[in-house]
């Protein structure tokens, strides 16, 4: 078979054929295809996909030459040039280079391995083939195929409504805001989301042939910048300005001091190289790559890379109880008959109430109940069906036996009730007395109602149950240890919240949504900062949640799995879609986790925090080192009239202390026990007190070395306190890794060994005067040991500048 033997039409054409002439242009039927048929026509027609444009690689690697941090870097290199330095010009370059390839390597490898986990979140179509439905990609499908497609789909491909009815949202593709019901022979377009029903239909067009020339990519990993990001910039940003500040007290003094053209640019120079936080950009792609990994690694894919930072903020986790808390694993347990009605009756009347091919759990459950039961459906048809439905809280079907139709639904209790006509008080009491003792329990219960003539007669109740997971308690025990404050939301009553709540250990507080809605903002706020859980919960009201309390300062986590989650998952600032979630809801989550239970939440929560650990490390560091080094520089130009670092050895500095610290990407870390926020004005005034003792260090340092250890010309002092600078540099960021004494823990074995290398031979290179002028070992000595003195009591300052200020 030839594709020239398929006709096959654009979508839209498909409206105006009847059935009979669309199986015929598709060469298919409602029995669907083989999968050797389908196998052909992947090789006629291709994959149901689209190929994203490959990223040109050089245009990818040279892009990390433009922007800000490398105009800084390209114009020091200018000016290096300028004042005829031309080998500290090639070794701001080499920075340059080398900080562009680690940066492009690492997010090759981020993407690398992000990509192969999405490839196990592709999306799964049920798809009739061989005369069954099974589960195959979306990419396979072809044009002819059958699948069913219902509430929390996407629609993978055009399609034709077999039988059924939809409710579609078409907002991401038309821009139209408002859902469009669909009925049997009309066309539903590829990426479009189900919002309500579920229908059987045929595979018009796949791919680029589709009415819209693309399927939705659902996965995809967005790269706004986050608000770390953005911190660390503005912090580096007030460090320039900064370094701007001194060196034009400085060129101020060195024009009155009659300093040449030369001199002045050199120490503008110096200035700009000591400034410039060269190894940024490389420590924030590690750092991102370095969790995204480590987060791929416990079964979470990052889908808004910037999530994995915000998260550590998170202080308040709105937990969806069905699938996360739960197993999501809904089963009979108690089926109970009223009036003449047997068990076999209400178990009966509530599977012809569930749809076919159903996803929903309840139907699910109800399903396996009947097989367990051995209750045969034969001689039931099932005229139309309108499935379970949040809003209304029922489901309802028109069924025929052979020799009438009458009406069942299936329904919450309460709803059952009110639907029931005819029915005695004590009949009421009875029924509502039943709900109230199930939902004690933790049962789930439902309401099964048979048409009688123009009445409805209640035939049963059926309690379903989904008990926490075994590890669930201990889980929340951890969340909490965090210092999150975990709140179930849930659309169950209030009884079977606070049961669930008890077996987990929350708070007994539980509020029902709709008391909530009476209260002020504030004591809104106020309530849920203090609750357990929030019962009787609709879908929409979740997002209203998470920006209640986002907007009281907090922030916040959420967990959900169905379509009308996806706005608040989208809203959070960590959007968790957990495991055998809905397309839609997967689109819009910034994590998407691969395996059931909450574990991984706590460690996304974990990982999140060492990583906010790691940045603070480095802002720390650099902040305080630039304070120390332009400080140092600016004092001692004002003492000796001269500069005491050379602008190699300020390039050797560079070297030293930047891409050691490059190393802090990967330190060995501890989260914190409480959520960690960004306040710059605390970090800049602990990083100013912690660089300026620093500053006399220094000086003093060169005092005794001018008097004691013969360093006398310029060339040794600038060796001097280049070597001091390193010293102190290398021990200094040893002792900022640590929020508490630095012997509490061990660094990273990155950081460990880079530190003693680079003491080791620049401690080498000053006593044979390898690129820098050649002074004793003993003022070597000296320097190595007062920076390691210096520093060691500088840790007990750090220590309490932590605790004063929270850090």
């Amino acid at each position: 078979m030839a594709e020239n033997d398929f006709n096959l039409k654009n979508s839209s054409e498909y409206l105006h054929l009847s059935f009979d002439e669309t199986f015929n242009v598709l060469k298919s039927s409602k029995s669907g295809l083989s999968e050797e048929e389908a196998e052909r026509r992947i090789n006629l027609f291709g994959k149901n996909d689209v190929l994203e444009k490959k990223e040109n690689l050089l245009k990818l690697f040279l892009g990390y030459f433009w922007g800000p941090m490398a105009w800084l870097m390209e114009s020091a290199i200018i000016l290096t040039v300028f004042i005829n330095h031309y080998l500290e010009a090639v070794l701001i370059l080499i920075l340059l280079i080398t900080n562009a390839i680690i940066s492009f390597i690492h997010n090759r490898n981020s993407k690398n391995a992000v990509e192969l986990l999405k490839s196990k979140l592709s999306i799964k179509v049920s798809t009739l083939r061989d005369g069954k439905y099974e589960k195959i990609n979306s990419a396979d499908l072809v044009p002819g195929d059958i699948v069913a497609v219902g509430l929390g789909d996407i629609i993978p491909a055009d399609l034709k409504i077999i039988d059924g009815e939809l409710t579609v949202d078409q907002s991401s593709l038309t821009g139209e805001s408002l859902e469009i019901d669909k009925n049997a022979g009309e066309i539903v377009f590829s990426g479009s989301s189900v919002k309500r029903g579920e229908s059987t239909c045929i595979v018009l067009n796949v791919g680029l042939q589709t009415y819209f020339g693309k399927t939705i990519q659902l996965v995809k990993v967005a790269k706004p910048k986050s608000h770390q990001q953005e911190v660390v910039f503005l912090l580096v940003k007030y460090m320039f300005y900064f370094s701007l500040i001194v060196a034009f007290v400085v060129c101020v003094y060195a024009i009155y001091i009659q300093e040449s053209l030369i001199g002045i640019l050199t120490f503008i120079v110096i200035l700009l190289m000591g400034a410039v936080p060269f190894a940024l950009p490389t420590v924030l792609t590690i750092l991102q790559s370095v969790g995204a990994t480590e987060l791929i690694k416990n079964n979470i894919l990052v889908t808004r890379l910037n999530s994995i930072e915000d998260a550590s903020s998170v202080d308040i986790l709105f937990l969806d109880k069905t699938g996360t808390i739960t197993e999501n694993k809904l089963s009979v347990s108690q089926i109970i008959p009223f009036g003449k009605w047997s068990k076999k009756d209400v178990l009966l009347f509530s599977a012809l109430t569930s749809a076919r091919a159903s996803k929903d759990t309840i139907d699910e459950a109800i399903m396996s109940e009947i097989e367990k039961e051995k209750i045969s459906l034969d001689g039931y048809k099932q005229i139309s069906i309108i499935p379970f439905d949040q809003e209304t809280k029922k489901s309802e079907s028109t069924i025929s036996d052979g020799h009438e139709e009458f009406k069942i639904i299936k329904a919450a209790p309460q709803v059952a009730l009110e639907l029931a006509t005819g029915i005695t008080e004590d009949k009421k009491n009875n029924f509502s007395k039943k709900i109230e003792e199930l939902s004690q329990n933790g049962y789930r219960s439902l309401g099964i109602l048979k048409s009688s003539g123009d009445n409805f007669v209640i035939v049963g109740l059926i309690a379903l149950s989904d008990p926490p997971r075994k590890d669930a308690p201990e889980m929340f025990q951890k969340i909490k240890s965090l210092g999150v404050t975990p709140i179930i939301l849930t659309g169950d009553n209030i009884f079977i919240t606070r049961e669930i709540a008890k077996i987990l250990g929350l708070n007994s507080e539980i509020i029902l949504m709709s008391d909530l809605k009476k209260l002020s903002e504030k004591d809104q706020v106020k309530l849920l900062e203090n609750a357990g859980g929030v019962a009787e919960v609709l879908p929409e009201d979740k997002y209203d949640l998470v920006k209640l309390m986002q907007s009281n300062g907090h922030s916040v986590g959420m967990t959900g799995d169905g379509v009308n989650d996806a706005p608040a998952l989208k809203q959070a600032e960590m959007g968790i879609a957990v495991a055998n979630s809905t397309d839609v809801a997967k689109s819009a989550a910034s994590m998407v986790l691969v395996e059931d239970g909450i574990s991984v939440i706590v460690n996304a929560i974990s990982i999140s925090r060492k990583i906010y650990q790691r940045v603070l490390t480095w802002v720390l560091n650099k902040l305080s080192k630039t304070v120390r080094l332009l400080g140092t520089l600016a004092i001692a130009f004002f003492i000796t009239k001269d500069i005491v670092i050379s602008v190699l050895g300020t390039a050797f500095l560079v070297f030293a202390n930047d891409f050691v610290s490059i190393s802090l990407a990967t330190d060995n870390v501890s989260p914190t026990s409480y959520p960690d926020k960004w306040d710059i004005k605390k970090i800049s005034i602990v990083s100013f007190l912690i660089g300026a003792p620093f500053i006399l260090e220094h000086l003093f340092a060169l005092f005794v070395g001018e008097k004691y250890f013969g360093i006398i010309s310029l060339a040794q002092i600038q060796t001097f306190m280049l070597l001091t600078l390193i010293f102190t540099s290398q021990l200094k960021v040893n002792i900022l890794r640590e929020r508490r004494h630095f012997w509490n823990s061990f660094p990273g074995k990155a950081l460990f060994y880079l530190t003693v290398s680079t003491m080791i031979i620049f401690a080498f290179m000053g006593v044979y005067g390898i690129f820098m002028a050649k002074i004793s070992i003993s003022a070597v000595l000296f320097s190595l040991i007062f920076a390691t003195i210096f520093t060691f009591f500088i840790d007990f300052f750090k220590y309490w500048l932590f605790v004063r200020y929270k850090i």
